[in-house]
């Protein structure tokens, strides 16, 4: 009699409407970390953050694109430098303290007068950053900051740096925003940046070309032999002719069949806010994005957004870049995230 009791139940369950409960659904990425790293594992990508040794952005060689399985090819994405403003510090370079001296007409800085503001040099010297990590239904996020610690003789140390990076469930890319809350004032003070990041190549081994929209494509043949940012491919602001969009990628290639996988794109979603952009060869493509460039005050704040990942053409690329355009800050919070007009 018992065998018949199981069925007659579930008919009363299912007629009275009680259905059992539906299993809470998997959280976008998984998220592991250690004493040096925070790992984001997702269905599109992979990526690493790391907390000490090199820092800043996201960590060399760990963005992975699942679709295609091909990696970052430098030494990390959104990786971010010192303080700087035109100008040169030859009158009190000895005085400067730590990396602060910055050393030009050579082939590694070119000609053109920059000296430092405040430092360190954030991805070398900081040493170690305490990033922390946001949650939401449909993303995950990292935030860090730091303070600068060292500053050039007048000027005052601790203006701080502030980085959020955002991925989103689904995609091939993520979003992020750097932004400096000044202690100095100055006339043309920017941000040194590597947007999307560099490339390391043996006589373009890793890489087909290049994607600068201001300029074109411009073939890996380019870079066989070192030359200065002010040599080629130099991008300075006018603000008279600000382009429509500023991405720069590089379309990865398999050294070892030559056939061509994604492009890696790094995108500055206010084309105004690239005060200047360098695409230069010295033992690696040197891809240095500089961000401000405008007169600041002490307690302003400038900055800039990005969309930095993995893209199958220039179309693709030119599409997303105008859906976000605009922009040049980015928060985020557990219910969500979006980007924003100011910094």
């Amino acid at each position: 009699m018992f065998r018949y009791f199981l069925p007659v139940v579930f008919a009363l369950v299912t007629l009275v409407g009680i259905t059992p409960a539906a299993p809470d659904p998997l959280p976008p990425f998984k998220l592991t970390e250690d004493a040096d790293r925070i790992r984001i594992a997702g269905s599109t990508l992979e990526a690493s953050v790391k907390k000490k040794g090199y820092v800043s952005g996201v960590e060399a060689a760990s963005f992975l694109d699942v679709k295609t399985g091909a990696r970052d090819l430098g030494f990390g994405l959104d990786i971010v430098d010192w303080i700087m403003e035109p100008g040169s510090d030859e009158a009190y370079r000895d005085k400067l303290p730590g990396d602060l001296p910055y050393v030009f007409n050579n082939l590694y800085h070119g000609k053109r007068a920059k000296r430092s503001i405040e430092g360190p040099q954030i991805c070398t010297k900081a040493k170690e950053l305490k990033p922390t990590v946001i949650s939401g239904k449909d993303f995950v996020a990292i935030k860090q900051d730091y303070n600068y610690t060292l500053a050039a003789p007048g000027k005052k140390t601790g203006s701080k740096w502030a980085q959020t990076i955002v991925f989103p469930a689904g995609k091939r890319y993520f979003i992020s925003a750097d932004k400096i809350t000044a202690m100095n004032a100055s006339d043309a003070m920017f941000l040194r940046i590597d947007m999307p990041g560099h490339i390391k190549h043996r006589s373009g081994d890793t890489f087909s070309e290049v994607y600068l929209s201001y300029h074109g494509k411009i073939e890996a043949k380019e870079f066989a032999k070192d030359f200065a940012p002010d040599e080629k491919f130099l991008y300075t602001r006018d603000d008279k002719k600000i382009p429509k969009r500023v991405i720069r990628a590089y379309h990865i290639r398999d050294p070892k069949t030559g056939k061509d996988g994604p492009w890696l794109a790094g995108m500055t979603l206010d084309p105004g806010v690239v005060y200047e952009g360098w695409c230069h060869q010295r033992s690696y493509i040197c891809m240095i994005e500089e961000i401000g460039g405008r007169a600041v005050k002490a307690g302003d704040t400038f900055g800039a957004a990005f969309i930095v990942g993995y893209f199958d053409s220039i179309e693709e690329m030119e599409k997303v870049y105008d859906e976000f355009a605009g922009h040049q800050g980015l928060e985020v919070s557990e219910k969500g995230w979006k980007l924003t007009k100011g910094p």
